[in-house]
Parts: C-alpha cells; sequence; structure tokens
C-alpha cells in the first residue's frame, strides 16, 4: 500500500514539471491485502463549546421541534443518515476541566462552572453522562469519551469507567443504578487526555506518555467493555511526540495514537473569512488541506518503526477547516459557516484517510452542530445541512467497505509559481461486490477528463451522485438551504471494461459501479 501512495505522489509530481495534459488517468486495483476502510474514519466531535451541546443537541424544552428529553431530534435524524458511526465527547480543551460527577443525578442538583476554554460562559452540567449516552442511543453510535487528565486524577478517570462499564455490585455500579440506568453501557472507546502538549496540561512527550502509562494502568476492562486506550498524541507535525509515545509506550497499553490538525486558509491570528475570499486564498487553502497526506505518511512511518504490524491506530480525532467566526457572533463560540470550499476539503481529507486505512482507523471531524466544519447549522426551530454534511452522505459508501488500492496520474490545479494536484480519489467495493469510486476536481476552473482503468473487477453500468455549485464560496443559508445540494451526476460512462469521467470544476463526484 505504501508503494501505491508513493507512486501517486511521484506520478503527480512529474506531470507539475511538464504541466502538458488538463487529464487525468486512474487504475483501480483488486484487493489482496484484506484491508477495509473503517466506519470509524467517519466518525464525529461535539465538544462543551459554544452551540454545538446546548442550542445544537440540546435544546431548551419550550422549543417547538421534536425531542427526546430535551435531545433535538431532526438533528439526531440528520445524523443517522449518514450513519454516524461515533461521537466523541466531551471535549477538546473542555475534557481537560470537566469532572464527570458535576453531570450525574439530578439536574437540578448539579453543580455549575465556569467554562474557561470557551468564552467563560456557565456550564449547567445539564447535559452529562447519561444524557450523552442517551444521544449516543438515538444515534446508534459508539460514545468515544475523553478522560480528564489534566486536572482530574487517576481514580477520577478510573471510577468514571467503573460508573459506565461495570454490571456487578461496586459503589460506582450502585451510584449509576440510583441514577436511573440498571445496565451499563460498555462504552468502549476512551481518550486518556486531550492536547496535553498544550491546553491539556502543557506537558512535555516524556512526562505525558509517563502519565499515560499511570492513567491506563487503571482504565480497566470490565467483562463485555475491553477499552481502546487511545492515546493523546501530536500537534500537526510534531513528530518527536509521536516518537517519544511509540518508544515509551508498550503496544498492548494503547488501541490508538491520536493526531490533530487543522486547515486554517490564511493564519491562526487571522484566519480568513469563511465566505469571501478569493481563489488564491481558496488555492492556498486546498494546498493546507493537501498537507494532511504528509502528516499522515510520516507519523505513520514513525509508527511502522515501533509497530510494523500495525496494531496501533492512528486516530486523527481532530481535523476541519478553522475560519474567523462570523461577524456579531461571539468569538469564544467559534461559530463558522460552511461553503463549497469546506466541502471540498472534507471529501479530499476523507480520500486521503480512506487511501491510509492500514493505520488510519479512527477520525472526528470537528465540530458537529454550529462551531467549526459543522456538519448542521441551526437557528431556533430551524435547521440546515451543510454543504460538508452532503459529503459524508455521499461517502458512508466507504464505511467498512474493502480498500481498493488506485494508481492515479493527475494534472496540476496552479496558481502563480504554486502547484497542486487538481484530483484525488479513493475506492472501494461492499459486501455486494458493489464498487464505490470518490473523486474531488479542486482546479476552480477546469473540467477534468478522467480515464479509468478497472483491473479485474467486473462491473456492468455506472451511476453517481454530484456536489457542486457555480461557486466555490456558496453556501446554504436559513433562506436558500438547498444552494449546495447533492444531484445525479451525468458525466461517467463504460468504455469497456475502462470507465470515462468528466469532472465538473470544484466537484465532489461519487460512482457506482455495478
Amino acid at each position: 500500500m505504501k508503494k501505491l501512495i508513493y507512486a501517486i505522489g511521484l506520478l503527480c509530481t512529474t506531470l507539475y514539471a511538464t504541466g502538458q495534459s488538463a487529464d487525468a488517468t486512474l487504475t483501480i486495483q483488486q484487493n489482496n491485502s484484506g484491508l477495509t476502510i473503517s466506519r470509524h474514519i467517519y466518525g464525529h466531535f461535539s465538544e462543551h463549546l459554544g452551540r454545538c451541546i446546548y442550542d445544537g443537541f440540546w435544546v431548551d424544552e419550550k422549543l417547538p421541534v421534536q425531542k427526546k428529553d430535551r435531545i433535538r431530534l431532526d438533528v439526531v435524524e440528520a445524523l443517522k443518515k449518514v450513519k454516524i458511526p461515533n461521537l466523541r465527547w466531551p471535549g477538546g480543551c473542555f475534557a481537560d476541566e470537566y469532572h464527570w460527577r458535576d453531570g450525574i443525578g439530578p439536574r437540578e442538583q448539579r453543580p455549575k462552572m465556569v467554562n474557561t476554554n470557551w468564552g467563560g460562559v456557565t456550564e449547567d452540567n445539564s447535559f452529562g453522562t447519561h444524557e450523552f449516552l442517551e444521544l449516543c442511543s438515538l444515534l446508534n453510535c459508539e460514545p468515544y469519551i475523553s478522560a480528564n487528565v489534566g486536572s482530574g486524577t487517576v481514580e477520577e478517570m478510573s471510577k468514571w469507567i467503573e460508573y459506565l462499564n461495570f454490571n456487578g455490585e461496586s459503589p460506582m455500579a450502585k451510584i449509576r443504578k440510583e441514577n436511573g440506568r440498571t445496565e451499563p453501557w460498555n462504552v468502549h472507546f476512551w481518550g486518556v487526555g486531550n492536547e496535553s502538549w498544550g491546553c491539556g496540561g502543557n506537558m512535555t512527550s516524556d512526562y505525558y506518555s509517563d502519565q499515560y502509562k499511570r492513567y491506563a494502568a487503571f482504565a480497566k476492562n470490565y467483562p463485555g467493555a475491553p477499552l481502546k486506550k487511545i492515546a493523546c498524541g501530536p500537534n500537526t507535525a510534531d513528530y518527536k511526540w509521536t516518537e517519544t509515545c511509540m518508544k515509551n509506550i508498550p503496544l498492548n497499553m494503547m488501541w490508538g495514537l491520536s493526531l490533530h490538525y487543522y486547515t486554517v486558509p490564511k493564519t491562526w491570528r487571522e484566519k480568513g473569512s469563511a465566505t469571501s475570499f478569493t481563489e488564491q486564498e481558496y488555492f492556498t487553502t486546498m494546498k493546507k488541506c493537501l498537507y494532511m497526506e504528509e502528516l499522515v505518511s510520516r507519523h505513520s512511518a514513525i509508527m511502522d518503526h515501533y509497530d510494523p504490524e500495525k496494531k496501533v491506530a492512528l486516530a486523527v480525532d481532530e481535523w476541519g477547516i478553522w475560519t474567523d467566526v462570523e461577524p456579531g457572533t461571539n468569538p469564544g463560540f467559534l461559530y463558522q459557516q460552511n461553503s463549497l470550499r469546506d466541502a471540498l476539503v472534507a471529501a479530499t481529507t476523507l480520500n486521503i484517510f480512506n487511501n491510509h486505512c492500514d493505520r488510519v482507523r479512527l477520525a472526528n471531524l470537528a465540530q458537529t452542530v454550529n462551531v467549526l466544519q459543522s456538519l448542521i447549522l441551526t437557528q431556533k426551530e430551524k435547521m440546515l445541512l451543510t454543504p460538508t454534511y452532503h459529503v459524508f452522505d455521499l461517502f458512508k459508501v466507504h464505511q467498512d467497505a474493502k480498500f481498493l488500492p488506485i494508481l492515479l496520474n493527475s494534472p496540476a490545479y496552479t496558481m502563480g509559481n504554486e502547484q497542486i494536484p487538481a484530483v484525488n480519489a479513493s475506492a472501494s467495493v461492499d459486501s455486494n461486490n458493489v464498487i464505490h469510486v470518490s473523486l474531488v476536481n479542486l482546479d476552480a476552473a477546469k473540467t477534468i477528463n478522467v480515464s479509468a482503468v478497472i483491473s479485474n473487477l467486473p462491473w456492468n453500468n455506472v451511476e453517481g451522485q454530484v456536489l457542486s455549485s457555480a461557486k466555490v464560496t456558496d453556501i446554504n443559508t436559513f433562506e436558500a438551504p438547498n444552494t449546495v445540494k447533492i444531484t445525479k451526476f451525468n458525466g461517467a460512462k463504460k468504455n469497456g471494461n475502462n470507465l470515462s469521467v468528466s469532472l465538473p470544476p470544484h466537484s465532489v463526484v461519487v460512482l457506482q459501479l455495478r
């Protein structure tokens, strides 16, 4: 698989130098590796931040929408449609100031706290452990809980796990039953700290790896609930952090190692507008998005040195585009609009993850509702689906499907003296032997003709769907919620056993070959 990925990069680099062709060639090969694209790559993230939990998932009792308790059900149904596989909670930076016992028991008796990371607002803890796990039950997804290592204790974390997962007589199980839950939830995904190099404690890699071993030693497996423990991994290109964790932490003590990377169009100080940007800024954003390929490859190479059998997953549990907040909104709430550009970021990133499914086996887009690169935006009783939502709807066909290796020769998308591959892609075959190919054309102006060879994989007809719009700046609003939407794609046809595709500019296309 590594050789194929290298070949893709080599072909693209060669083509940049010549710049002769606006066409692309693609070869899709049989899966001889047994690799599958884990559904958990398509996970999401919901932090106690801005209007994600409160006014997103968890709404006022008087809001005139369908609810279960205070969980908003139109949001639930929309996420079920894209087959959300897991949901990460309670943070983020908030996780390392969250004390779980504040969020259980009668709501009127729960203590309030200050959310010091996000706006200094008062957190009333009405949405806690039971509410989150009820949300996951309604979503039919697995919970992924991040434990407090920064300001918490080993005992606090250990007792939370007991509260969640022990089906017997014990102090924590007794309290759980008193709070209305007889059976344990059997939570498997367990993050041991979050961004411990930053807001989670400003630790060094050596110090954190020692702390991880201490905390993980008391993160117990109970019957029916073996933990998939995820260590806090690096910030972007901190390869030393990855090296230290892989060297110091025994492989049998962790299921995964996290990676956080955000695509920031300009700089961290001035990130850039979500809705008003030039083609130059669009090009720069997509170049930064494609940096994920290098990050995953280089961190994976370090992990391969210590874990050649790839037992430990690379869990990219925070990713997405981060822009300036919408004018007039609380800067601590990170509310941003969502354009076609964001959809192209999402599709490109998911193609990268699919092609690295040997190591990337969990990922979480930040964040689900009303924060950063959201799938859903809400305004009182109104709800809209963002362009990014539609990408996850298109790409859900890859979940738990067999990975199909590809060789891609892409033309360049050029801006001044800079070039990036215009096209990226991934492919899989599902349990019904239906082949799915996801293609992204990043070029803002050119149609790209793709000639694809399907090697030793039988198919008779092709159908497709496309996500695009007139401009990369196009958005869905509460007044016009369907500006950017999925439509039928008629630009693919069969030529013998080969496939010809005409990719419109700035588009995402998913093909189904039967």
